[in-house]
């Protein structure tokens, strides 16, 4: 029905099958402005309200949240339906974007058919994350209840942890979906990316109830959890003398949420908004049009936050593996090798009394590229071993090991996401060569130069790679040095980066939005 034509690429195969996928469908006109802003907010608090709808037959105390500290960038919440949140959703737009920028896929995404393909494809690829991703998470971190098996068992004998294993995955399956066609809804009825609007509402809750939570964070506690009522309580009950003889530790960097995160978070916030609105602007001239002139901005996060999902994707999926090998004493080489890395006994006692997780490494590799986070996990401890040192001194490690872990891990992250960087903006059409080529298309040039590609790139490549570097550089920093400070809500240095900069993108696209209601013959400069 639809055969791939000459020189097209092997991707229109698949339009049988992406043709027929549950879809939401463009407005056939323009949407007010209104409407839209209804939209997202309906998606809000859909979005919000499935976080709250546990798996049906999941035992809750049996499940280890391998991802807990990507949270933030996955945007989905520990045993609800949106348990993988956005990452099917994520990965299979990074596989895709990658392959589309090597040319492995042939596809010209100026082409509104290519395009069509392109989005189908992505469709079909995010279904298929959505299983693989659920099957291990199921059959490995998130186990049915015995109640429910037993009650599968009695109307299926023998297939009673299968079917509940099943039911688990298929609710899993659902959940992921419906994540993806509310983005579908936001992008093509709202405003912005539903994505980037579910990463920064869950960011945003964290931090909010991170600073405002007035209820106890342990049972029997009246001290609140919040930083501010926490502190407001502290400076209540306390006398001056025993605010002065050690009080302020405890409201400075007490957990949890002490106030020292706090601060934290509002100054990476502003250091963020600060660099996305630093930028090297290149002046253009249409090469046709006198008069008509522009200017390219090269930004200081030109890479945006991209690298450092990726970083911490992949730190989190060293500490995935490395429990998988430690839990597997059978398997050759790997297998409960401390080398790789090594975890507390989940039925010792350690974990029985919350003092470790079981997901906590405390030997080997996966020990030296965990996260840290807060003053608490490193700082410190440093400078008092003996009064501050607590879990450290339970897994016998020395200041010199948790120094050697701090310099491992901030280097990883800067290192980490200059790399990531320059991988992406070559594959991604954002290098010197890429730009080049769409400002040529576009029929501007640089004032004083002949309009040639091959000049662009000349002039493009004294900026393009400097920036990229400072780029990956500048937010791998702000990043970690979130995560030692500590964030508000353990948002985490990455959530925060996110958050603050999907708002700014937000808040410039309702700008857009309102310009073009006041002014609707800007809807075709915009292209809507």
């Amino acid at each position: 029905m639809f055969p791939a034509r000459e020189g097209k690429s092997l991707l229109y195969r698949l339009r049988p099958i992406t043709d027929r996928l549950p879809a939401v469908t463009r407005p056939e006109g323009h949407v007010h402005f209104r409407t839209k802003m209804l939209w997202v907010l309906l998606i809000l608090v859909l979005y919000f309200a499935l976080t709250n709808v546990y798996i049906y037959g999941l035992d809750r105390t049996q499940v280890v949240d391998f991802f807990a500290s990507l949270r933030a960038i996955l945007a989905g919440a520990q045993g609800s339906i949106m348990h993988l949140g956005i990452g099917p959703i994520v990965t299979a737009s990074i596989i895709l974007q990658l392959f589309a920028g090597a040319k492995i896929i042939r596809l010209d995404l100026t082409k509104e058919e290519d395009k069509a393909v392109y989005q189908g494809t992505q469709k079909l690829l995010v279904i298929v994350m959505i299983v693989v991703e659920s099957v291990p998470q199921v059959f490995g971190f998130l186990r049915p209840s015995q109640a429910f098996v037993g009650m599968l068992e009695g109307a299926v004998a023998g297939y009673g942890n299968f079917l509940a294993n099943a039911i688990i995955i298929i609710q899993l399956i659902i959940g992921s979906y419906l994540i993806f066609l509310m983005d579908e809804v936001v992008s093509k009825w709202g405003i912005g990316s539903g994505i980037s609007l579910f990463i920064a509402a869950g960011v945003s809750q964290a931090i909010f109830t991170g600073t405002f939570n007035w209820m106890p964070s342990a049972p029997g506690d009246v001290t609140p959890a919040g930083t501010i009522p926490k502190t407001l309580h502290y400076l209540q009950t306390m006398s001056a003398q025993e605010v002065f003889s050690g009080g302020y530790e405890v409201i400075i960097l007490g957990e949890p949420n002490p106030l020292i995160a706090l601060v934290s978070t509002v100054v990476i916030f502003l250091l963020v908004a600060y660099a996305e609105s630093t930028r090297v602007e290149l002046p253009l001239a249409h090469g046709m049009a006198r008069g008509a002139r522009g200017r390219y901005p090269v930004k200081l996060i030109y890479a945006s936050v991209l690298p450092i999902i990726l970083v911490s994707a992949v730190l989190a999926n060293v500490s995935m593996f490395t429990l998988l090998f430690w839990q597997n004493p059978d398997w050759p080489l790997v297998g409960h090798n401390w080398l790789l890395g090594a975890y507390p006994d989940p039925t010792g006692e350690l974990v029985r009394n919350n003092i470790l997780q079981a997901t906590t490494p405390i030997g080997g590799f996966a020990y030296y590229v965990s996260t840290i986070n807060g003053l608490r996990d490193w700082l410190l401890p440093l400078v008092s071993p003996e009064r501050y040192g607590g879990i450290f001194l339970i897994i016998g490690k020395t200041p010199l090991q948790l120094l050697i872990h701090v310099i491992i891990y901030v280097v990883l992250f800067i290192v980490g996401s200059i790399i990531f960087a320059r991988f992406w903006i070559e594959t991604t059409g954002m290098g010197p060569e890429g730009v080049a080529k769409q400002i040529e298309s576009s029929g501007m040039q640089i004032p004083g130069f002949r309009r040639d590609p091959r000049v662009l790139k000349r002039i493009l490549e004294r900026y393009i790679p400097v920036v990229t570097v400072i780029s990956g550089a500048a937010v791998g920093a702000l990043a970690v040095g979130a995560d030692l400070f500590g964030t508000v809500g353990n948002a985490t240095g990455t959530g925060v980066l996110l958050a603050v900069g999907i708002l700014i993108q937000f808040y410039e696209a309702l700008g857009r939005e309102q310009m073009m209601e006041m002014h609707p013959l800007l809807r075709n400069f915009f292209g809507t």
